[in-house]
């Protein structure tokens, strides 16, 4: 082998030495659907039970972030027990999988709909609690997907669940 051909394969091997290559738009936006579709349900759910049953704005954003994280967990948890993990095993996938991805998601979304004028005290049948809460969701899946192609490019976040398929 001559020492330019030997010259890039050292290269290569010193650029790809954590054995991670980058991660693809389209992986990053299939990561960050699979996040939004948890979080949404969840989030969903406890706006409007915290709405339904009038609670003030604080509980009504807890229950709505609390469930946002189950939902968001529970997707990963139940397609990694799915491919054969225990579950001891799977709940630390879905934790190390998701924790980043929707606490992001769950940020910038309630911080749209906190500070949208009014939305906060809207009803479920105003357009503007809908709309705060689905543009919350677009502008959050938006800010998410570069912080995820980010980290399934370094082996983490939903690369973690990928091993395991």
């Amino acid at each position: 082998m001559d020492q330019s051909a030997q010259h890039a394969g050292t290269m290569h091997d010193h650029a790809d030495h954590d054995g991670h290559t980058g991660a693809s738009w389209g992986t990053a936006v299939k990561a960050t659907l699979h996040c939004l579709t948890g979080c949404a349900i969840g989030e969903i759910l406890g706006m409007v039970v915290g709405t339904a049953l009038k609670w003030g704005n604080v509980p009504t954003m807890i229950l709505a972030i609390a469930l946002a994280f189950l939902f968001g967990y529970s997707f990963t948890l139940f397609a990694v027990r799915r491919a054969g993990l225990d579950f001891s095993t799977a709940i630390k996938v879905a934790l190390a999988a998701d924790t980043v991805s929707i606490a992001v998601m769950e940020i910038v979304d309630n911080g749209i709909v906190a500070l949208t004028p009014g939305a906060m005290d809207a009803q479920l049948s105003d357009g503007l609690f809908w709309s705060a809460l689905l543009g919350g969701f677009a502008i959050a899946f938006v800010i998410t997907t570069p912080v995820n192609k980010w980290m399934i490019g370094r082996g983490k976040g939903h690369a973690v669940v990928h091993a395991h398929h």
